[in-house]
């Protein structure tokens, strides 16, 4: 497990505003060169604690829709097999196992509302042991990165 100090979570940050941002620019800020930056960014990507990707807004995806869905399931037991299964959907693009009225949230990319219909009725309702869904279709979003 990776310790991160304050240069960590500054490098971090800087990548989060922008993920192209230069070593040289990112060593300037932070007052380190850009070896330090370089070996520290690496470390993090090796350990899995950062990736940098290109993000898409949703808004500009006209043919298709944004969905989260609360899910319930029947046992937990079931929860983490239930959590890889539907991490493994074509449409899922995140899960998360959360507290409170839901043991699940699922960000769904469909593309209409007939796509809904299909991974409603099709891939979602494939997988055992789900006991209830409902469903939130995102009309609008703001700072919503994919």
């Amino acid at each position: 497990m990776v310790q991160l100090n304050n240069l960590d979570w500054d490098i971090i940050k800087e990548l989060q505003k922008n993920g192209r941002e230069p070593n040289s620019t990112i060593a300037k800020k932070l007052n380190v060169t850009e070896g330090t930056i370089r070996q520290r960014v690496k470390k993090l990507l090796e350990a899995g604690v950062l990736r940098v990707s290109g993000q898409l807004n949703p808004e500009f995806l006209e043919s298709h829709q944004m969905v989260l869905m609360g899910v319930n399931i029947k046992e937990s037991t079931k929860l983490m097999s239930i959590f890889d299964e539907l991490n493994n959907l074509e449409e899922v693009h995140s899960v998360a196992i959360t507290s409170g009225r839901y043991d699940l949230f699922i960000q769904v990319m469909v593309s209409s509302n007939l796509g809904l219909v299909d991974f409603l009725t099709g891939s979602l309702a494939a997988i055992e042991g789900i006991s209830q869904t409902e469903t939130f279709v995102l009309l609008k979003t703001k700072n919503y990165w994919l």
